[in-house]
């Protein structure tokens, strides 16, 4: 990673105090929506810098596992893998993750649900018909580079560009947010994860 800027906040101002009552669901222009209630242990240690930039590696090594898997063994061998990746790096056993891809559109913009987000990465499901599989083209190696991190407590932002790399030798720059929390168990989840391709004014 070429460039890191980290604000390390005094004061935790997300889960400070007592756990509050929220709700499971909640409404908004007369339209209801899942809301993920996540209190990581009293006790969790705040996230460090390094922990991030270790989840960011393994979630770039996962996705070129995924694409060489599908090119070695196929889709079904390849779905398999990314159900893994997908419980071992996101929060989806915690509650809704805040996904939005790079290519998704429409309707199935965000993937707040395990199914959308692997059929988002895998393809091969009839309910996301449009979805190709994100992590089969073939990925070979990837590079991230952070504008920042943003550690706070037991949580974490961060934000920059991955840079993947195909196997005909083509690169392809996305913007990539990413948030986490640490869990009951002490791992990091990723409970935000906003993908886009680079602003072209032309």
């Amino acid at each position: 990673m070429r460039k890191m800027l980290t604000l390390t906040t005094v004061a935790t101002l997300l889960f400070a105090g007592p756990a509050l009552a929220l709700p499971d669901r909640a409404t908004t222009s007369g339209a209801s929506y899942p809301v993920a209630n996540l209190r990581p242990a009293a006790a969790a240690a705040p996230i460090t810098v390094a922990e991030v930039e270790a989840a960011q590696r393994a979630w770039g090594a996962a996705l070129v596992s995924i694409s060489q898997e599908y090119k070695a063994n196929g889709q079904a061998a390849a779905t398999r893998l990314a159900g893994q990746v997908l419980d071992a790096a996101y929060g989806y056993n915690l509650g809704p993750v805040a996904f939005k891809p790079t290519l998704a559109h429409g309707d199935t913009t965000f993937r707040t649900t395990r199914e959308a987000a692997l059929a988002y990465f895998v393809g091969g499901n009839s309910n996301f018909a449009e979805d190709t599989g994100f992590a089969l083209k073939g990925w070979q190696s990837y590079e991230i580079d952070n504008a920042t991190v943003v550690i706070n407590g037991t949580t974490a932002i961060s934000t920059g560009n991955v840079m993947l790399t195909n196997d005909k030798g083509d690169v392809t720059t996305v913007n990539k947010t990413w948030g986490w929390v640490r869990d009951a168990d002490g791992a990091l989840r990723i409970v935000l994860h906003h993908s886009s391709l680079p602003y072209d004014p032309d």
